[in-house]
C-alpha cells in the first residue's frame, strides 16, 4: 500500500484508518470523500516538532488552506497549534466561523481586492503576504483608515525552477506571484514597504513549487533569500524577523513515487539556514513553512460506485463511476496520477483488464485515470477507491452538469463523523432566482 494508514481486512475490503470502506460507503453513500483525521494530526505534529527542533520554539507550520478548506479542518489546526495560510475572504470567513485564532493566519493572493483587505483586517488576520506595490498601497490605505499597524511579509521570487509540474511552479522570475530579485523589483518593494507609516515589514516569503521530494529547492530558496536580506540590511537597515519558505513537499500517489522523510528534510534545511545566518552575521529569523498537500493528501480517499463497464474490442475499456471531474478535476487539469482499485475486492488477484476510469459528466475529458488495472469481472455495483485524494479534490470540486458535491467524512479512533454534508439538488439551485 502507498500509505501506512491503508490495509485490507479479512473480508477483502479496503480499510483506511482501520475502518472498512465498504461499510462507510453503505453508511454515507457514494461518491464519498474520506479523511483520516488521525493521519492529519500526526502530520501536523511531525511538522511542528521538526520545525521547532530545527529552528526553535517560535517556528511553526502554516497549513495551506487551499488544499482542503472547511470548518472542521480549521478546528483541527487550532487544536494542533498550527498557523494557517488563507488565500481568499471565503477561506478567512470559514476559519473565523470555526473559531480559529486569526492572529495565526497569513493572507496570500496576487490580487487582493479592497474588500478582501478590509475584511481581513476587520477579522484580525495577523499577516498579509504582499505580492505587489498596488497591494501595498491598498493595505496602507485601509490600515491608515483603521488607525492600525499591519504586519506583512513580502513575497519574493527567487528565480528557481523546482523541476515540478508547469502548472504548480511558482518560483521562477516570470511567475505571476511575487517580486523578483533578479529584476530589482524585490529591492524596490523592501524600500517602499519600509517607508509606509502603517506597514510593519516583518520579513520575506517565497514559494517555489509543489510535489518536490527533497530539500534542494528549499535550500536554494533559503540561501537566496538570506543573501538578499543581508544586502537589504546593509543598504537600508532592513531587519529580517520572519522567513517563510513556503510549502511544496510531495506525497505518494503511486507505488513508484519516492517516500519522503519530512522531519529529516527539515533538519537538513535547518542546518543550512543556521550556517548561512552565522556566515552572514544575521540573527536567525522566525521560520515558517506552509504545508498543505503533505498534511492532507494521503489522509484522503474517494469512493465511487461502478455504473457501467464498456468494452470496445480491439480499442479500449471504460469503467464509469458515479462521480468524476466534478469531485476531482486534477486529471483533466494536470494529467495527475492516482492509484485506483476495487475497495470491495481489494485482494482480488485474478485476471485483470486495463481500462479508463471515467466519470458521469457529459464531457469527453471527464476522466479520473487512464490505464488502470482492475479485475476483469468488474461490474455494476463494485466499489472503486481512488487513493490520496485529500488535497485539491473537495477544494476544487464543482457543480458542473448540476451534480451535487459529495460529503466529507472524518475518521478518528475507529469512529466516523460528517464534516461536510452531501449537497442536495436544492443546494445546487439555492442562489438561482
Amino acid at each position: 500500500m502507498i500509505c501506512n494508514n491503508l490495509s485490507i481486512n479479512e473480508k477483502g475490503h479496503l480499510c483506511i484508518g482501520g475502518q472498512d470502506t465498504v461499510e462507510l460507503a453503505e453508511a454515507y453513500g457514494t461518491p464519498l470523500y474520506l479523511l483520516d483525521e488521525d493521519r492529519i494530526r500526526e502530520r501536523c505534529r511531525t511538522y511542528r516538532r521538526a520545525l521547532q527542533e530545527a529552528f526553535g520554539e517560535e517556528a511553526n507550520a502554516l497549513y495551506a488552506s487551499k488544499a482542503a478548506s472547511f470548518r472542521g479542518m480549521y478546528r483541527i489546526m487550532k487544536e494542533e497549534g498550527m498557523g494557517v495560510d488563507v488565500v481568499s475572504s471565503g477561506e478567512i470567513y470559514t476559519a473565523v466561523s470555526a473559531g480559529f485564532p486569526m492572529e495565526r493566519a497569513y493572507f496570500h493572493s496576487n490580487n487582493k481586492t479592497d474588500a478582501d483587505i478590509r475584511f481581513a483586517m476587520e477579522n484580525g488576520v495577523g499577516y498579509f503576504v504582499v505580492d505587489n506595490r498596488e497591494e501595498l498601497d491598498a493595505i496602507e490605505a485601509v490600515a491608515a483608515e483603521r488607525g492600525q499597524m499591519q504586519k506583512i511579509l513580502l513575497r519574493i521570487t527567487p528565480g528557481i525552477d523546482p523541476h515540478t509540474y508547469e502548472a504548480v511552479a511558482t518560483g521562477r522570475v516570470d511567475s505571476k506571484f511575487g517580486s523578483a530579485i533578479e529584476t530589482g523589483q524585490a529591492e524596490e518593494m523592501v524600500v517602499y514597504a519600509m517607508s509606509l507609516a502603517h506597514i510593519d515589514l516583518m520579513g520575506l516569503h517565497c514559494h517555489v513549487g509543489s510535489q518536490v521530494f527533497d530539500s534542494d529547492v528549499f535550500l536554494r530558496a533559503a540561501a537566496i533569500l538570506l543573501d538578499f536580506a543581508a544586502k537589504m540590511r546593509e543598504k537600508y537597515q532592513f531587519a529580517l524577523r520572519e522567513l517563510d519558505l513556503g510549502g511544496g513537499y510531495g506525497v505518494r500517489y503511486l507505488e513508484s513515487d519516492p517516500e519522503l522523510d519530512i522531519a529529516e528534510n527539515i533538519r537538513e534545511v535547518g542546518k543550512a539556514v543556521h550556517a548561512q545566518c552565522e556566515a552572514l552575521g544575521l540573527p536567525l529569523p522566525v521560520i515558517r513553512m506552509e504545508p498543505g498537500r503533505s498534511i492532507v493528501a494521503d489522509a484522503g480517499m474517494t469512493l465511487y460506485t461502478v455504473g457501467t463497464v464498456k468494452r470496445i474490442p480491439g480499442y479500449k475499456n471504460y469503467v464509469s463511476v458515479d462521480g468524476g471531474m466534478t469531485d476531482n478535476p486534477r486529471f483533466a487539469l494536470y494529467g495527475s496520477s492516482y492509484t485506483v482499485l476495487l475497495a470491495n475486492r481489494a485482494n482480488d488477484a485474478g485476471e485483470a483488464f486495463r481500462c479508463s476510469v471515467v466519470g458521469r459528466c457529459c464531457e469527453s475529458g471527464d476522466i479520473l485515470q487512464e490505464n488502470v488495472k482492475l479485475p476483469a469481472d468488474t461490474k455494476r455495483g463494485d466499489l472503486v477507491a481512488v487513493l490520496t485524494t485529500g488535497a485539491y479534490n473537495y477544494s476544487m470540486s464543482s457543480n458542473y452538469n448540476r451534480i451535487p458535491r459529495p460529503p466529507v467524512v472524518l475518521l478518528s479512533g475507529g469512529e466516523s463523523k460528517l464534516a461536510v454534508r452531501r449537497e442536495t439538488f436544492e443546494d445546487v439551485c439555492r442562489n438561482d432566482i
